[in-house]
């Protein structure tokens, strides 16, 4: 139990019993009905505070649902109360109409509202406004983009001009991984959340935090895409199967992976460029080396120099099944 709230709940079920003892001093004829009196206050105390524990995870946008749900509720029921349609009749049984109305109505848009808490959120979202009503684009991000990392160094150079848009469950999720007992899945929710407050540094973006609750850790890809799929927004991640969802579901998805091989450059015959020998190659004197964009440099007559980082010249470029093979050769020959 919270440490602060618990004084507070004590002092509430102390105030209750008080009060009945208090009562019966208005009231003259209850002067001998004080201890039953206390009993019944401490008792209504106790249910109060039982209630309050029971609604512990009820979050206040739970509460807007609710009171939204009521509103709209009693509104039908009262357009339905002075219709025509209860203005003859027996007057029991349009009074017990009318009752089941305000019962019923209300009960069912308060359930509706509450199982759509994501729409209303979108009625009425927990975003900052922004200024002269601009719409400005949204990018919903996933937990995979923020393990890797890379979504950080793209939006410090300042060329994602859309509003990052970070779901609550997402947060949950690397939470949940950084606390694992396996030190690899822990590694990746810590780098996941570093990410996060990376972003959150960054003064010229716009970061948004999506007050979104998830049911079944398994609907994680389906809810992102629901996301952006109601708030007209573009999907970021790293994840495979995430991108062809997205896909299917008519979702615009960005894919870092395709991003990273956009910004490859084009390797030509005749290019100098200076590249790190890192192994012997499968000929006698060949050494690969491996380019930032993770192109595999094969030097013709490298093998002596492994380990240093040489000038060469590429004699020519093939396609392979991980990106691309450069042949080059030594600028010295």
């Amino acid at each position: 139990m919270n440490k602060t709230l618990l004084p507070i709940r004590l002092l509430f079920i102390t105030l209750c019993c008080a009060a009945g003892w208090l009562v019966c001093y208005a009231v003259p004829d209850w002067d001998g009905q004080r201890i039953r009196a206390s009993l019944i206050g401490l008792a209504i105390g106790c249910l109060v505070v039982l209630v309050d524990l029971l609604l512990k995870g009820f979050s206040l946008r739970g509460l807007s649902a609710v009171t939204f749900g009521l509103a709209v509720g009693t509104v039908i029921a009262f357009m339905v109360h002075v219709s025509p349609l209860l203005s003859d009749g027996d007057p029991q049984i349009v009074f017990l109409v009318r009752l089941g109305l305000f019962l019923i109505c209300p009960y069912l848009a308060t359930v509706i509202a509450l199982r759509g808490k994501d729409e209303f959120n979108l009625v009425i979202p927990y975003v900052r406004f922004v200024p002269h009503d601009v719409e400005v684009p949204l990018i919903v991000v996933d937990a995979r983009a923020l393990i890797d990392g890379r979504i950080a160094r793209v939006c410090r150079t300042g060329f994602l001009g859309s509003a990052v848009v970070v779901p609550r469950f997402v947060i949950a999720e690397l939470q949940v991984t950084a606390e694992s007992r396996d030190p690899h899945i822990q590694a990746r929710g810590r780098r996941g959340l570093d990410t996060l407050a990376e972003l959150h540094k960054i003064k010229n973006l716009d970061l948004r935090i999506h007050e979104s609750e998830l049911a079944k850790k398994a609907d994680i890809d389906a809810k992102l895409v629901f996301l952006a799929q109601s708030m007209r927004a573009k999907l970021l991640t790293a994840n495979y199967s995430l991108v062809k969802l997205a896909e299917f579901n008519g979702v615009v998805c960005l894919s870092i992976a395709d991003l990273v091989k956009a910004l490859r450059p084009e390797l030509v015959p005749g290019e100098v460029l200076d590249v790190e020998l890192v192994k012997p190659g499968k000929e006698e004197t060949q050494a690969v080396g491996f380019l930032d964009e993770h192109a595999m440099v094969v030097v013709n007559r490298g093998r002596p120099y492994i380990g240093q980082v040489v000038t060469v010249q590429i004699i020519n470029v093939l396609p392979s099944s991980a990106g691309k093979m450069v042949f080059a050769q030594l600028v010295e020959e």
